[in-house]
């Protein structure tokens, strides 16, 4: 019996042994090759600079063709791009406003914010990550009789704005694009659609337009006031947050009585609001001020 239990203690001892060699032994493998961490770039922004990540469609031209989207303006997917860049802005921190059009958005980070330590590597993988899984997520709330035939892709870039003022004509830029591809597009699918021109015939019989010209031939041969189209084709979308509120029911129980009652209790809450509207004047930034505000 004593022979059995020395036994028993020298093969534990040899187990401990070898455990802490093991232990040794990784330690050691880590230090070891943990210098191929030094490759990483630091890939930090600058500070006091709002982050801009924008996010494009990749090959969209070809993904709306074979998802038959409506011409020149399709509102499922209008609505479900915003769709997913409401997810973003509710699940990822700081963004103080986004802006979309078409296949592209762009979400703006405060410029104080510290989220992943201003990694633009981070900001721009969760952004596009979650934007596209949010597109294949909700793909049939909006096209109930339309298959997803693959998955679409997107890119992202970042950008850093050091000024309110930078930002402010970066939006404009965009939505001033939004403006100029919405009324060609709108005039080209007229052209074509019932005016009965070949796609190649439109694009010749638009050469060298200017915006009055498209306007005059919307309105003389369409009778379209292009001006009275929906906001959301002339003026894409703006995200923004906006307190709410919202009206619940809860059960309670009232002093004195035995049962519970419902009752209707309001209640606020900050929610990601789209917006239509025009962001290329003073009139939007007067009327929300909050975005830009350095403590916000």
């Amino acid at each position: 019996m004593l022979h059995c239990c020395r036994a028993g203690a020298a093969i534990a001892a040899g187990c401990a042994r070898g455990s802490l060699r093991g232990r040794r032994g990784l330690v050691m493998a880590k230090s070891k090759f943990e210098y191929v961490r030094d490759f990483e770039a630091d890939d930090t922004v600058l500070p006091n600079c709002w982050i801009v990540v924008r996010l494009d469609g990749r090959n969209f031209h070809r993904f709306s063709e074979q998802h038959e989207f409506k011409k020149p303006n399709d509102d499922r997917a209008l609505r479900l791009m915003t769709k997913c860049a409401q997810t973003v802005m509710q699940e990822l921190e700081d963004i103080a406003i986004a802006y979309g059009q078409s296949d592209e958005y762009s979400f703006v980070f405060k410029k104080k914010s510290r989220w992943f330590k201003r990694r633009a590597s981070k900001f721009m993988t969760h952004v596009v990550s979650q934007f596209s899984s949010s597109y294949v997520f909700y793909w049939k709330d909006y096209f109930k009789d339309q298959q997803l035939l693959y998955p679409p892709g997107f890119d992202g870039r970042i950008v850093l704005y050091p000024s309110n003022q930078n930002l402010k004509d970066y939006l404009s830029w965009r939505q001033a694009d939004c403006h100029v591809n919405n009324l060609y597009n709108t005039v080209f699918w007229m052209l074509v659609q019932r005016g009965g021109l070949t796609p190649v015939q439109a694009q010749e019989r638009l050469q060298g337009t200017l915006a009055g010209d498209k306007n005059e031939i919307l309105f003389s041969e369409f009778n379209i006031n292009y001006n009275n189209e929906p906001l959301m084709y002339r003026k894409g979308t703006v995200l923004i947050w906006q307190k709410v509120n919202e009206v619940i029911t809860k059960k309670i129980k009232l002093p004195k009585e035995e049962e519970e009652k419902e009752v209707e209790v309001t209640r606020t809450k900050t929610k990601v609001a789209p917006l239509h509207c025009d962001i290329i004047g003073d009139q939007f930034w007067e009327e929300y001020p909050g975005i830009l505000a350095e403590d916000s």
